[in-house]
């Protein structure tokens, strides 16, 4: 049950970093990306190939699963920096199913559908799978911290408050004479990388990767993480996450024993049971369990 418990713990790191990511563009910025997982993906994917297929250490995998991811992000937002709202959503929602797409058909490159397998982790084949465990989770601890710090840095600087206030209202900070595009296209590229490092968490923690495994489900999770944790707030995003992966543990356990239920059934009742959990965190905490306080002026 402890060995479990790490690895829930993983898990949790692991979307805590996708709350944060989403946090920097969503509660920040005000840019809606339903796309999440398409970037989630692409981190995955670098490290998997490059450590994998290349011979690369994983440190390596990492760093460029956050370059690249990061990329990716700036290019998609100089596509939609002038979209906003729904449009802006449909598009990364789009943007995800592209990336799913081609890790299902280029095989030469993603191995389809069968997946790559025999990812590296840290010690992995020289420890137990318990000690194991036990430094991947100090590993996704450390970058969950380090995320958390570099993000409240930012939101204190003057640099977070002209992401508010293009948040708040773009046009007025362009009046104000901010470049909001630019400033768009760095939350969206930060917000990606940050993205990226957590898929290629996963991937080295999993040591297998599929386009399955990168399902929209996954950034309406995060969405709900974000909201119920309190967006705008980094702390928030955290315990947002780690409420979501105990609502998706416990569910399963609650619906296990249900009698004359067929597999896809249980899983329709698991996603109601965390559907209807959520909606009880936010009827008692409409603005989240942390809400974000922003510093009054001085009067």
């Amino acid at each position: 049950m402890d060995n479990y418990l790490v690895a829930m713990a993983t898990y949790a790191g692991i979307y805590a970093l996708l709350a944060l990511g989403l946090n920097l563009v969503w509660g920040m910025a005000g840019m809606i990306n339903l796309g999440l997982v398409g970037f989630f993906a692409v981190g995955a994917y670098v490290a998997a190939l490059l450590t994998r297929k290349a011979g690369m250490p994983m440190v390596v995998g990492l760093a460029a699963a956050i370059v690249l991811t990061a990329a990716a992000g700036a290019v998609v937002a100089m596509v939609t920096a002038r979209l906003r709202g729904d449009y802006l959503a449909i598009i990364t929602l789009g943007f995800s199913e592209v990336i799913r797409l081609i890790a299902s058909n280029e095989i030469w490159l993603t191995n389809g559908t069968d997946g790559i397998s025999g990812i590296p982790g840290p010690a992995r084949g020289h420890v137990t799978p318990a000690t194991f465990n036990l430094i991947y989770l100090a590993i996704v601890a450390l970058a969950v911290v380090a995320v958390v710090l570099l993000l409240d840095r930012v939101r204190s600087a003057p640099y977070g408050r002209v992401l508010r206030a293009i948040r708040d209202d773009d046009q007025v900070a362009a009046v104000a004479g901010k470049h909001v595009i630019v400033f768009k296209i760095e939350a969206f590229a930060v917000s990606a990388g940050i993205l990226g490092l957590a898929g290629a968490l996963f991937a080295h923690y999993t040591s297998f990767i599929a386009p399955d495994g990168f399902t929209p489900l996954i950034s309406i999770y995060v969405v709900l993480a974000l909201t119920a944790g309190g967006t705008g707030n980094n702390r928030g995003a955290v315990l947002g996450a780690a409420l979501v992966v105990f609502f998706m543990e416990s569910t399963r356990f609650a619906t296990g024993s249900l009698p004359g239920l067929k597999p896809v059934q249980v899983a329709a009742v698991r996603e109601l049971l965390i559907g209807l959990s959520l909606i009880v965190v936010l009827r008692v905490r409409p603005a989240g369990l942390l809400p974000e306080r922003l510093p009054r002026a001085a009067t």
